[in-house]
Protein backbone atom coordinates (compact mmCIF):
# COMPACT_ATOMS: atom_id res chain seq x y z
CA UNK A 1 0.00 0.00 0.00
CA UNK A 2 1.62 3.21 -1.05
CA UNK A 3 2.33 5.63 2.50
CA UNK A 4 -0.01 8.35 2.97
CA UNK A 5 3.04 10.38 2.70
CA UNK A 6 3.39 9.67 -0.83
CA UNK A 7 0.00 10.68 -2.06
CA UNK A 8 -0.48 13.99 -3.59
CA UNK A 9 -2.61 16.30 -1.03
CA UNK A 10 -6.23 15.66 -2.49
CA UNK A 11 -6.02 12.38 -2.06
CA UNK A 12 -4.94 11.97 1.43
CA UNK A 13 -7.48 15.13 2.12
CA UNK A 14 -10.12 12.78 1.07
CA UNK A 15 -8.48 9.51 2.97
CA UNK A 16 -9.06 12.05 5.57
CA UNK A 17 -12.54 13.05 4.90
CA UNK A 18 -13.85 9.00 4.36
CA UNK A 19 -14.89 6.57 7.36
CA UNK A 20 -12.09 5.15 7.83
CA UNK A 21 -10.22 4.56 10.90
CA UNK A 22 -6.60 6.04 9.40
CA UNK A 23 -5.64 8.34 8.51
CA UNK A 24 -7.06 9.99 11.69
CA UNK A 25 -6.03 13.12 13.89
CA UNK A 26 -2.73 11.70 14.73
CA UNK A 27 -1.44 11.42 11.20
CA UNK A 28 -2.77 15.35 10.75
CA UNK A 29 -0.99 16.44 13.53
CA UNK A 30 2.20 14.98 12.34
CA UNK A 31 2.07 16.61 8.95
CA UNK A 32 1.09 19.70 11.04
CA UNK A 33 4.11 19.48 12.29
CA UNK A 34 6.16 18.88 9.19
CA UNK A 35 4.49 21.48 7.49
CA UNK A 36 5.95 23.96 10.18
CA UNK A 37 9.36 22.55 9.84
CA UNK A 38 8.85 23.57 6.55
CA UNK A 39 8.14 27.03 7.10
CA UNK A 40 10.27 27.06 9.45
CA UNK A 41 13.57 26.37 6.72
CA UNK A 42 11.59 28.67 4.47
CA UNK A 43 12.29 31.89 6.66
CA UNK A 44 15.85 30.33 7.31
CA UNK A 45 16.95 29.80 3.49
CA UNK A 46 15.25 32.93 2.85
CA UNK A 47 17.56 35.02 5.93
CA UNK A 48 20.27 32.93 4.89
CA UNK A 49 20.63 33.94 1.32
CA UNK A 50 20.32 37.71 1.67
CA UNK A 51 23.09 40.23 1.78
CA UNK A 52 21.51 41.63 4.29
CA UNK A 53 21.32 39.22 6.80
CA UNK A 54 24.88 37.94 6.04
CA UNK A 55 26.14 38.39 9.54
CA UNK A 56 23.51 35.39 10.28
CA UNK A 57 23.99 33.11 7.58
CA UNK A 58 25.84 30.42 9.25
CA UNK A 59 23.01 30.03 11.85
CA UNK A 60 20.34 30.32 9.55
CA UNK A 61 21.89 27.22 7.47
CA UNK A 62 21.98 25.52 10.83
CA UNK A 63 18.48 25.83 11.17
CA UNK A 64 17.51 24.67 7.51
CA UNK A 65 19.71 21.35 8.29
CA UNK A 66 17.82 20.55 11.59
CA UNK A 67 14.43 22.02 10.35
CA UNK A 68 14.34 19.74 7.05
CA UNK A 69 15.69 16.56 9.17
CA UNK A 70 12.50 17.15 11.21
CA UNK A 71 10.46 17.78 8.49
CA UNK A 72 11.26 14.28 7.19
CA UNK A 73 10.82 12.14 10.24
CA UNK A 74 7.67 13.82 11.49
CA UNK A 75 6.66 12.83 7.56
CA UNK A 76 7.89 9.51 8.44
CA UNK A 77 5.36 9.87 11.31
CA UNK A 78 2.30 10.16 9.24
CA UNK A 79 2.80 6.44 8.38
CA UNK A 80 4.12 5.30 11.85
CA UNK A 81 1.14 6.75 13.24
CA UNK A 82 -1.52 5.23 11.21
CA UNK A 83 0.50 2.11 11.17
CA UNK A 84 0.31 2.24 14.86
CA UNK A 85 -3.03 2.48 15.23
CA UNK A 86 -4.12 -0.17 12.44
CA UNK A 87 -2.11 -2.62 14.82
CA UNK A 88 -4.78 -2.06 17.62
CA UNK A 89 -7.49 -2.30 15.84
CA UNK A 90 -6.24 -5.68 13.91
CA UNK A 91 -5.76 -6.79 18.10
CA UNK A 92 -9.40 -5.87 18.08
CA UNK A 93 -10.39 -8.33 15.48
CA UNK A 94 -8.45 -11.29 16.71
CA UNK A 95 -10.76 -14.37 17.83
CA UNK A 96 -12.22 -14.55 20.89
CA UNK A 97 -14.03 -17.78 21.22
CA UNK A 98 -11.88 -19.54 23.68
CA UNK A 99 -10.10 -18.54 27.16
CA UNK A 100 -6.63 -18.88 25.49
CA UNK A 101 -7.69 -17.15 22.61
CA UNK A 102 -9.16 -14.39 25.21
CA UNK A 103 -5.71 -13.87 26.98
CA UNK A 104 -3.98 -13.56 24.02
CA UNK A 105 -6.33 -11.21 22.20
CA UNK A 106 -6.02 -9.33 25.44
CA UNK A 107 -2.82 -9.00 25.53
CA UNK A 108 -2.54 -7.98 21.91
CA UNK A 109 -4.71 -5.02 22.44
CA UNK A 110 -2.64 -4.41 25.20
CA UNK A 111 0.75 -4.40 23.94
CA UNK A 112 -1.09 -2.53 20.81
CA UNK A 113 -2.19 0.62 22.94
CA UNK A 114 1.65 1.15 24.04
CA UNK A 115 3.09 0.95 20.88
CA UNK A 116 0.27 3.28 19.53
CA UNK A 117 1.37 5.38 22.41
CA UNK A 118 5.15 5.90 20.63
CA UNK A 119 4.96 7.64 17.37
CA UNK A 120 2.47 10.66 18.53
CA UNK A 121 4.72 11.15 21.37
CA UNK A 122 7.47 11.59 19.26
CA UNK A 123 5.37 13.81 17.01
CA UNK A 124 5.24 15.76 20.43
CA UNK A 125 9.18 15.90 21.03
CA UNK A 126 9.51 16.69 17.50
CA UNK A 127 7.27 19.56 17.03
CA UNK A 128 8.77 21.08 20.55
CA UNK A 129 11.93 21.18 18.51
CA UNK A 130 10.17 23.19 15.45
CA UNK A 131 8.22 25.62 18.04
CA UNK A 132 12.07 26.16 19.30
CA UNK A 133 13.26 26.98 15.92
CA UNK A 134 10.61 28.78 14.55
CA UNK A 135 11.04 31.54 17.66
CA UNK A 136 14.39 31.57 16.30
CA UNK A 137 13.65 32.59 13.08
CA UNK A 138 10.74 35.02 13.93
CA UNK A 139 13.26 36.50 16.01
CA UNK A 140 16.24 37.09 13.54
CA UNK A 141 15.27 35.68 10.24
CA UNK A 142 14.41 38.14 7.66
CA UNK A 143 11.09 40.27 8.72
CA UNK A 144 10.11 40.02 5.15
CA UNK A 145 9.08 36.36 6.18
CA UNK A 146 8.06 36.99 9.60
CA UNK A 147 4.14 36.23 9.21
CA UNK A 148 5.58 32.79 8.27
CA UNK A 149 7.42 32.50 11.13
CA UNK A 150 4.60 33.10 13.05
CA UNK A 151 2.46 30.63 11.26
CA UNK A 152 5.08 27.87 11.60
CA UNK A 153 4.56 28.29 14.95
CA UNK A 154 0.90 28.03 15.06
CA UNK A 155 1.48 25.28 13.10
CA UNK A 156 3.59 23.05 15.28
CA UNK A 157 2.02 24.16 18.25
CA UNK A 158 -1.22 22.55 16.93
CA UNK A 159 0.82 19.05 16.14
CA UNK A 160 1.93 18.98 19.28
CA UNK A 161 -1.49 19.74 21.19
CA UNK A 162 -2.82 17.42 18.58
CA UNK A 163 -0.13 14.73 19.68
CA UNK A 164 -0.47 14.93 23.16
CA UNK A 165 -4.20 14.60 22.65
CA UNK A 166 -3.80 11.24 20.83
CA UNK A 167 -0.89 10.27 23.50
CA UNK A 168 -3.57 10.64 26.55
CA UNK A 169 -6.38 8.84 24.94
CA UNK A 170 -4.42 6.15 24.10
CA UNK A 171 -3.02 5.77 27.29
CA UNK A 172 -6.49 5.79 29.00
CA UNK A 173 -6.63 2.24 27.58
CA UNK A 174 -3.27 0.92 29.29
CA UNK A 175 -3.39 -0.11 33.20
CA UNK A 176 0.18 -0.18 33.42
CA UNK A 177 -0.10 2.90 35.88
CA UNK A 178 3.75 3.33 35.89
CA UNK A 179 3.51 3.01 32.33
CA UNK A 180 1.03 5.86 32.11
CA UNK A 181 2.81 8.36 34.41
CA UNK A 182 6.04 8.28 32.88
CA UNK A 183 4.43 9.08 29.34
CA UNK A 184 1.38 11.53 31.01
CA UNK A 185 3.86 13.71 32.40
CA UNK A 186 6.46 14.01 29.56
CA UNK A 187 3.32 14.99 27.63
CA UNK A 188 2.08 17.48 30.26
CA UNK A 189 5.81 19.06 30.43
CA UNK A 190 5.84 19.42 26.63
CA UNK A 191 2.96 21.21 25.89
CA UNK A 192 3.92 23.92 28.71
CA UNK A 193 6.49 24.47 26.89
CA UNK A 194 4.99 24.38 23.55
CA UNK A 195 2.35 27.12 24.82
CA UNK A 196 5.01 29.55 26.13
CA UNK A 197 7.12 28.98 23.24
CA UNK A 198 3.92 29.71 20.79
CA UNK A 199 3.11 32.85 22.37
CA UNK A 200 6.70 34.28 22.24
CA UNK A 201 6.82 33.36 18.83
CA UNK A 202 3.30 35.04 17.77
CA UNK A 203 4.19 37.96 19.94
CA UNK A 204 7.66 38.51 18.22
CA UNK A 205 5.98 38.26 14.76
CA UNK A 206 3.24 40.63 15.90
CA UNK A 207 6.18 42.78 17.20
CA UNK A 208 8.16 42.77 13.80
CA UNK A 209 5.49 42.26 11.45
Amino acid sequence: MTGFQEMPLTTFAEALASGAATPGGGCASALSGALAAGLTAMVARNTASSEKFADRAGEMNQVVTEADRLRGELLDLVDEDAKAFDQVMAAFRLPKETPEERAARSEAIRQGYKAAVEPPLRVCMRSLRVLELALQVAEQGNPNAVSDAGVAALLAAAALEGAALNVQINLGSIKDEAFRTMYAESVRAAQAQGRALRDKALATAQKRS
